[in-house]
């Protein structure tokens, strides 16, 4: 083989492989808010099940200590402590999570999830709450694409979410499968 014929095909093919990592043109990335502890996890594969339908949150009156989402009809696995108590919040069927807010220190103390549907569910620490006067910091996650929802998080836990990230991205078609198995809330 040439010289030549062996630079095509090496440019030809770094150029292709290259195209299959850039992100999909309307998905973008939020975070990473929090400390550096714990051990990371990643959702990613759970967003091939389907939309996001409900979600389960455990919190104490500090900190969000942890949790799970699920994905059409298939819980993800948990993530995070014990502490505290577990509040689940299913999603209209019409209903995608389009901004979260929150505030962070060593881990994640509050999370607000903002809906299409002008719904807010509010987990964790009291607004009021200062440790030794210390607040942390507060974080706006949104996606850079006005049509895009929260496809998947990812982030570490240990006893606690130590810090969390948010996958944006087109929302999924909301098959009959995902809709059937939804939790109907009167609105």
């Amino acid at each position: 083989m040439s010289g030549f014929t062996l630079l095509t095909l090496l440019f030809v093919g770094s150029t292709i492989t290259s195209a299959f990592l850039l992100p999909l043109s309307d998905s973008s990335y939020s975070g990473e808010f929090g400390g550096s502890g714990g051990k990371r996890f990643s959702h990613a594969g759970n967003q091939m099940e389907g939309p996001i339908t409900a979600l389960r949150v455990r919190a104490n009156q500090y900190y969000i200590v942890g949790l799970q989402f699920r994905y059409c009809r298939q819980w993800s696995d948990y993530v995070g402590g014990t502490d505290g108590e577990m509040e689940e919040i299913f999603l209209y069927d019409d209903e995608d999570i389009i901004q979260i807010t929150g505030r962070y220190d060593s881990y994640i103390q509050n999370l607000v999830f903002i809906t299409n549907q002008r719904r807010s569910f509010v987990f964790g620490a009291y607004n009021g709450y200062s440790y030794y006067g210390y607040r942390g910091f507060t974080f706006n996650a949104v996606p850079l694409y006005r049509s895009a929802v929260l496809r998947y998080i990812s982030g570490r836990s240990a006893s606690y979410i130590d810090a969390l990230s948010f996958h944006w991205g087109k929302p999924h078609k909301k098959s009959k499968k995902c809709r059937s198995h939804t939790v109907y809330q009167k609105k």
